[in-house]
């Protein structure tokens, strides 16, 4: 099986792992792997790596990265027979976390020998044309992506110091937010986020029990909860009962249409966009492979991830 390893040395935690990509490297020869390894250098880099992986006939690509360095590499993976593999090395690694995966590197690693993983075809998503696959939003989530994007160390900890501070000065805005079937709804929101995973990152739990292969997206609006509704929300997220505020109205669909006031932020896996007032969402079914272990469950609900559609099971009926 050809597989490529897209590497981003700038992701998360990679600045300080140095012995990774020697590690990649032992392991592709001693398991004497059709294997290479790239290393990307400039923002979207990552994509035209993974397109040029298809262009060499590889079956499997390997992102090493976090949310955003995932997004690249999946991007050109959308509708491909080509597999996406993931080495989660982010900060917050939501998609990772939401489908079990292991997210030490050694461990990841070992997935990929691992005669008995799988593949599963998982759904995607597009806001105003930029592809997602775990998370996007605006607001409040939107601009704590900016600030955060900007720092040279991330982590738990400075996500939180970027999240208090931002908070300070976010305000709500009037949004109207019309799903697949035509029904509207008016609020002012703190925060509107459509997630394919039941994941933030980090353990949060932004949609808990949503589902990657469900064909549809779960949006999650928040209405300004005050400086007092703030500490009781982030509990809530890491409890797996933010949807159930009284602040929170939440709401399943294939697509939506979100109309607020002015063109603004949004972030696609937490890599921010300029885009304009009126932002479509849609759920592309089952349009990524992805690699996984046989025992895979979606974690939230330790429920399994249905197996392959028919039409992308190969000849043998068995996932390539």
């Amino acid at each position: 099986m050809k597989t490529r390893f897209i590497f981003n040395p700038c992701s998360g935690k990679n600045l300080r792992r140095s012995w990774l990509a020697p590690a990649i490297r032992t392991f592709i020869a001693e398991h004497r792997l059709d294997a290479t390894l790239v290393f990307t250098s400039h923002p979207g880099h990552a994509t035209d790596l993974a397109r040029a992986a298809l262009a060499d006939g590889c079956d499997r690509v390997v992102a090493v990265g976090g949310d955003g360095t995932m997004n690249e590499v999946a991007q050109a993976l959308v509708g491909a027979p080509a597999a996406l593999a993931l080495l989660p090395c982010g900060s917050g690694n939501g998609l990772a976390l939401h489908l079990g995966l292991p997210t030490r590197p050694r461990r990841a690693l070992a997935l990929l020998a691992d005669p008995t993983a799988r593949v599963v075809a998982i759904d995607t998503g597009t806001a105003n044309g930029h592809p997602f696959f775990n998370a996007m939003g605006l607001g409040f989530d939107a601009e704590i992506s900016r600030r955060f994007n900007r720092l040279a160390r991330r982590g738990l900890a400075a996500y939180a110091r970027i999240g208090f501070t931002s908070f300070l000065h976010q305000r709500g805005e009037p949004v109207v937010i019309i799903d697949g079937n035509g029904t509207r709804e008016a609020l002012d929101a703190f925060i509107v986020a459509a997630a394919n995973s039941d994941q933030y990152g980090n353990h949060a739990r932004l949609a808990p029990g949503a589902r990657v292969d469900d064909g549809l997206l779960d949006l999650v609006a928040l209405e300004p909860p005050g400086l007092a509704g703030a500490l009781p929300l982030v509990a809530r997220l890491f409890l797996g009962t933010f949807d159930r505020s009284p602040r929170v109205r939440r709401l399943r669909s294939p697509r939506f249409v979100i109309r607020r006031s002015a063109p603004g932020l949004i972030h696609t896996d937490g890599e921010t966009h300029e885009t304009g007032a009126t932002v479509e969402i849609a759920a592309r079914p089952r349009s990524l492979r992805l690699v996984v272990p046989a025992t895979c469950q979606v974690a939230s609900t330790g429920q399994p991830l249905n197996p392959l559609p028919p039409w992308t099971r190969n000849d043998s009926g068995s996932a390539p």
